[in-house]
């Protein structure tokens, strides 16, 4: 009679020990990435105080209706960063360096217009490209008064530290609330959200604010009510001022992200200006656009789609910055890998370079139209002293925000900058015809037809 075996029947078989191996270590895996936020994301501490939603809407406001779903499903840049504690004292101990707003001071021109931005001449906006020698005053709005209440300008300048800036105009997108914060993160970022009287009645009209009280917060935002009866007549040209102009409305802040109002941020903003801004030392951080490269091919989308009214204006920009250097994309012009970003988010040091990037830029958006990707590359190329900008990868903009679609309105359709205007010019492209001469050789360089 043999002798019986110790190892229990079960453990017999190869196959299938393997087998329960590979079910449990699937299980495990998926049960990780389902409650992951995103398989691309990464922290040195599994133990960072992320704090639970903050805010809760009521279900007739709907803020996470019509989430556009991204079309990437491997992860080949990830995000990587830092311990939470170390960053938050990192940026604090920077915050409470007194001496370096004084260093990076910038003195800008004081007089009343027409228009806020001043409406200067072509050469008149260009020749203050050139800031090597500092002292020199520059254009930079507010040439007339930004209309909103005392409080919420004294509350602006008290912000010290970090600051999160967002726009709604015209009532065309949700408030929504950030995700992932730390525990400590609301101690030292502030979040400002701006809005007009459209967006402001539709607040009221779903019970999130009260229109008798002056001072008004949903969950994280701080809502300012913005005046723009004397301002621009387009609601996107009023959305542009606390876009690139976050540095004067914000005078002591030391950082800033913009984030369009269609995106909601699902990272700790001081986390993700610590790996993209403060880690690659450079004065702003912007995503890439997901297909074009070359200034051209944005202008030529801006026209074919209709995303701005004027199409005989955007081919006299263009003619404009292709007659004073405008140049297409080559790798020549790295470290920059692209001349076409989205500029939906927009992470910024508070620098003397950035600074002056952001004003110069306002200029451009204001002599020809809010499109700020047309004007991009061309300030970017020109100014001195040079921009240091970490343009990162698309898949890196989709894994610290999601994206939403725009309110839809009566009618259907999604609102746009056109609205109220007639398009002046119906072509299905920007130059046809031969025409737009001045940007030629640009146009022979893109495609590779030039023999210069």
């Amino acid at each position: 009679m043999g002798k019986a075996t110790s190892t229990p029947l079960l453990f017999q078989s190869k196959l299938l020990c393997f087998s329960l191996f590979y079910l449990f270590s699937s299980l495990f895996l998926a049960l990780y990435f389902a409650l992951s936020s995103t398989k691309c994301l990464f922290r040195s501490s599994p133990f960072d105080p992320i704090q639970a939603p903050l805010f809760s809407y009521p279900s007739s406001y709907g803020e996470h209706k019509y989430a556009i779903p991204t079309l990437r499903s491997s992860c080949t840049s990830p995000v990587y960063f830092s311990d939470y504690w170390m960053v938050l004292k990192e940026i604090q101990d920077f915050s409470r360096n007194s001496s370096w707003i004084g260093s990076q001071a910038m003195k800008y021109i004081h007089r009343t217009a027409d228009s806020f931005g001043g409406n200067f001449s072509t050469q008149k906006r260009f020749s203050y490209f050139d800031h090597r020698y500092n002292g020199i005053k520059i254009p930079c709005g507010f040439f007339k008064e930004f209309p909103i209440n005392i409080s919420d300008r004294i509350a602006m300048e008290k912000c010290d530290g970090v600051v999160v800036v967002s726009a709604i105009f015209g009532d065309h997108d949700k408030i929504r609330q950030p995700r992932g914060l730390g525990s400590k993160t609301l101690d030292n970022v502030c979040f400002f959200m701006f809005v007009d009287d459209a967006t402001l009645k539709g607040l009221a009209y779903h019970n999130l604010i009260s229109r008798k009280s002056k001072e008004h917060i949903i969950g994280v935002w701080r809502i300012v009510k913005v005046s723009t009866k004397h301002l621009y007549e387009n609601a996107a040209m009023n959305g542009v001022i606390p876009k690139y102009l976050v540095h004067r409305l914000f005078p002591n802040s030391k950082y800033s992200i913009w984030i369009d109002a269609k995106l909601q941020l699902v990272v700790d903003p001081l986390l993700l200006i610590h790996s993209v801004l403060v880690s690659e030392n450079v004065d702003m951080a912007i995503s890439r656009h997901p297909y074009y490269v070359h200034t051209m091919e944005e202008a030529m989308a801006t026209a074919r789609w209709k995303k701005w009214w004027d199409v005989d204006s955007l081919k006299k920009q263009m003619e404009t910055y292709c007659e004073n250097g405008l140049q297409p994309w080559t790798p020549k012009k790295l470290p920059y890998p692209s001349d076409v970003p989205d500029s939906a988010l927009i992470l910024r040091k508070h620098s003397m370079t950035s600074n002056l990037f952001s004003c110069l830029l306002f200029n451009e958006l204001e002599a020809f139209n809010p499109r700020d990707q047309l004007a991009f590359a061309y300030v970017r190329d020109h100014m001195n002293p040079k921009l240091k900008i970490n343009m990162f990868d698309v898949e890196v903009f989709e894994q610290v925000a999601m994206e939403y679609r725009h309110n839809l309105k009566s009618g259907g359709g999604v609102p746009s900058c056109k609205q109220g205007f007639k398009t002046k010019r119906a072509s299905a492209d920007l130059f046809v015809n031969g025409s737009c001469s001045k940007c030629e050789r640009y146009l022979l360089k893109m495609w590779g037809e030039s023999h210069d």
